[in-house]
């Protein structure tokens, strides 16, 4: 099960051990950092108590496009409403879904910073919001126990869950869904349909779009083939 935490931004080096331990319980390794204010750090090594090797073999990205660059599916933790709505799952249908998104390429689960979470601009990354059921009158995780939440709910899926099978059409990675957004604004800019310096909530609804639509690798590139054959200068019958 090709699995990876991310963390961004974390500022407590003692949750990064603990978080590295929650994952060792429930059988992950692969653990990637973004920005973290300290690690290598004494007081990660000793929130691990058991699960150095976990730390000692972590990445550190420089964002999170670096650590999402060739996954097929992330889920971003997060407590916080939004103004639009995203796509949202609870831990077990969440964890489920990982599981099976999983037979086509690495998954990721994103916790942001621990006292801010994550950004909308990092929520653009995900496919989908994993929220966490808790007491309205007291909704605060520590960034180690909504982990080993979501972790023991992927170990629960991994050992019920029927094997998941390899999709018939590789799924785009979060790079080439990077790609095509990137293409996308350019011909909508061109076009004089998104104003750049109004550009309102445009192109986040539109990755909203396309997240539920779940367009694979071929659709994709058919996609982006679109857009190229619209730019101007392109000569007609180029793709043929």
């Amino acid at each position: 099960m090709a699995v990876r935490i991310i963390l961004v931004g974390t500022t407590h080096p003692g949750n990064i051990g603990a978080v590295a331990r929650a994952m060792k319980n429930m059988g992950l390794k692969d653990l990637m950092l973004v920005n973290p204010r300290y690690f290598p750090h004494e007081d990660a090594t000793a929130r691990a108590s058991g699960a150095e090797d976990i730390l000692e073999s972590a990445t550190v990205a420089g964002s999170l496009a670096q650590a999402l660059a060739d996954c097929v599916y992330a889920a971003g933790a997060s407590a916080r409403s939004r103004a639009i709505d995203w796509p949202c799952m609870e831990p077990r249908e969440c964890a489920a879904r990982l599981i099976q998104e999983s037979a086509g390429g690495t998954v990721a689960i994103v916790f942001g910073p621990e006292k801010s979470g994550l950004t909308n601009e990092d929520l653009d990354r995900c496919n989908t919001l994993l929220t966490i059921p808790t007491n309205p009158a007291f909704s605060s995780l520590n960034i180690a126990m909504a982990v080993q939440i979501i972790c023991y709910e992927l170990y629960l899926s991994q050992h019920i869950a029927p094997e998941p099978q390899e999709p018939d059409v590789p799924r785009a990675t979060s790079e080439e869904f990077e790609h095509f957004y990137n293409h996308l604004e350019v011909v909508l800019t061109d076009s004089g349909f998104l104003d750049p310096d109004k550009p309102r909530l445009l192109m986040r609804r539109l990755r909203r779009l396309f997240v539920k639509a779940e367009p694979d690798k071929n659709e994709i590139n058919i996609l982006r083939g679109i857009l190229t054959a619209l730019q101007p200068g392109h000569k007609k019958g180029a793709g043929k």
